[in-house]
């Protein structure tokens, strides 16, 4: 399983003109979700992104989390981010979860998370979705689980 963290000062999704899901200060995750991932791995990555620590403190060091800040978290399908990129000009996605699995896996990830964190909001899976956001810093990490 595939996370990339933003760290955003605001964030929003939508879909056909309507916003699903919405943040201000805090992350903007998107997931890709890999054929042989299972429950472990979405909450191990969960329990990664809700505690690594890319937030500043009152020195200006990295040392606060999206839970230290309350700040808040929005999940966005992003199968993309499963991609072979090896070789040739053109991705591959045989490494990709297919798609009624990876839907039950991120639905999981996002309950997951909304019984662990307080402001949790969602892109829609599978929808064509235009996302919004401002990079803070900026801050983008991958993390791999």
């Amino acid at each position: 399983m595939i996370a990339l963290l933003q760290r955003v000062t605001q964030a929003s999704v939508t879909v056909e003109a309507n916003t699903v899901g919405a943040i201000d200060q805090g992350l903007l995750v998107f997931v890709g979700i890999e054929s042989a991932d299972e429950q472990k791995q979405a909450d191990r990555l969960l329990e990664r992104i809700l505690n690594y620590r890319i937030f500043e403190d009152a020195d200006g060091k990295m040392n606060r989390s999206v839970k230290d800040i309350n700040g808040g978290l929005l999940l966005v399908s992003q199968f993309t981010l499963a991609a072979d990129t090896e070789r040739g000009n053109r991705p591959g996605f045989s490494t990709a979860m297919e798609p009624h699995a990876a839907r039950l896996m991120f639905a999981y990830l996002c309950d997951q998370a909304r019984q662990q964190h307080h402001t949790v909001q969602t892109g829609q899976f599978g929808a064509h979705m235009q996302v919004a956001l401002t990079n803070d810093g900026p801050v983008t990490f991958q993390l791999r689980c």
